[in-house]
């Protein structure tokens, strides 16, 4: 008994003793890597903003009055100075005869003084000659001059009277063509504010009766882009943008405008910047709602670089220690690409000189990394360029480290650096 009770104590002890020694080994290093490729690399500035008609107008009546007739409804194609609505005219009818009644009046007046005052000048000639012979006193002949005099200018005031009421009738004329609301412009009715039976009232500022858009063939977006990324945007630049009712569609514009006015939003300052955009096919509209990319760099044919290869650093034992209880110095290891490379960087062509970074990244050579300096440039998210290293098309790159001392993958954070 006592002899297999020694035989299964040996065997615990060499299983307890292998047991050890096996979970205590170094795990086995392996290496995930990429090829560098050969390709085009687009660097775009993302930004949103809101579709809109190139010019749009705010239809409105300079007369109060009460909604008689509709002629347009909403997306009616309408023409310059079509009809598009009209006001109860009735007011507007009795004051031009009103006006015209006080016109004639005024005009028959006029006439009146005419009269009198070739009379009164008549009678003056008349009076010259009998004052010359003596015949009539100096005193009637002072009084035929008065007479002339005040007659004169009863015509000046009838004739001011007639302007007056002229000046009236104008007006009320002015008010009755007023009362039928027109089209400023060729386009289509986007926006209707107002029913029959309604009253509108015109005074100091103008009531928006209709919105017309002119063209919606021709559209822009109004997008609000960070002041870290104005500097990148250049007039004439491509964009392309998606809008979520299209969503497998990429439609095209081109930046045609660059506010300088700043928009500061909670301490946040964005700038305007338009981008035109083609509507042929009528599918976008007014307001919806567009995810622009605006291409402010692009290379063709240069070698490209995954962006983890430049976030891997190999770890040992030592930084394993120094990492536990806190973050991956993988993610931290200074090893980024040039500030302002990827989705917000490069300007367009080539970079300058001053945005290129020197930084390593580790080639896989007998199952070993390997360390290479390189030089980088514009970027995006997947890709970023190599300007210069000794590393040539096909090279396999360390993107990710398993195994090892390394208790966590060594790709870099999860979120990745910050372009």
């Amino acid at each position: 008994m006592k002899k297999y009770i020694t035989v299964l104590f040996i065997l615990l002890l060499v299983a307890g003793i292998s047991g050890y020694f096996y979970y205590k080994r170094t795990p086995e290093i392996t290496y995930k890597t990429a090829k560098i490729e050969r390709g085009t690399i687009v660097s775009t500035v993302a930004a949103t903003g809101n579709l809109s008609a190139v010019t749009t107008v705010q239809v409105g009546t300079q007369v109060s009055g009460t909604i008689q007739k509709l002629y347009v409804d909403f997306n009616s194609r309408v023409k310059k100075g079509q009809a598009i609505a009209e006001i109860d005219p009735s007011l507007f009818n009795a004051s031009v005869e009103q006006s015209q009644g006080n016109y004639l009046s005024a005009e028959g007046n006029l006439q009146k003084a005419k009269v009198a005052q070739a009379d009164a000048e008549r009678t003056l000639s008349r009076n010259k000659r009998m004052l010359a012979d003596g015949i009539i006193s100096q005193a009637d002949y002072d009084a035929a001059e008065t007479a002339v005099q005040s007659s004169r200018a009863a015509v000046k005031a009838a004739e001011g009277s007639v302007a007056q009421t002229r000046g009236s009738l104008m007006q009320s004329k002015t008010n009755l063509r007023y009362s039928v609301i027109r089209s400023p412009v060729d386009g289509i009715v986007i926006s209707r504010a107002i029913d029959v039976g309604q009253t509108v009232a015109a005074s100091f500022s103008t009531p928006t009766l209709f919105t017309i858009a002119q063209d919606l063939t021709k559209m822009q977006i109004e997008v609000s882009v960070d002041e870290a990324d104005i500097s990148r945007i250049k007039l004439q630049q491509k964009a392309t943008f998606t809008v979520d009712s299209y969503p497998e569609q990429t439609f095209r514009g081109k930046v045609i405008q660059i506010r300088s006015a700043p928009v500061i939003t909670q301490n946040v300052v964005t700038y305007v910047v338009v981008v035109s955009v083609d509507n042929n096919d009528l599918k976008l509209k007014p307001g919806m709602t567009a995810n622009v990319s605006v291409e402010v760099a692009r290379k063709d044919d240069v070698l490209k670089l995954p962006p983890a290869a430049l976030r891997f650093k190999p770890k040992t034992k030592d930084d394993d220690l120094k990492t536990k209880g806190g973050t991956d110095r993988s993610a931290s290891s200074g090893l980024r690409p040039a500030q302002g490379s990827a989705v917000h960087g490069g300007s367009k062509g080539a970079l300058s000189k001053g945005k290129e970074r020197s930084q390593q990244v580790y080639l896989l050579a007998e199952g070993k990394p390997v360390a290479v300096a390189v030089k980088t440039g514009i970027a995006n998210n997947s890709s970023i360029e190599l300007i210069e290293s000794t590393l040539k098309e096909g090279d396999d790159i360390i993107v990710e480290q398993n195994g090892g001392d390394t208790k966590k993958k060594s790709s870099g954070s999860s979120m990745g650096p910050r372009f």
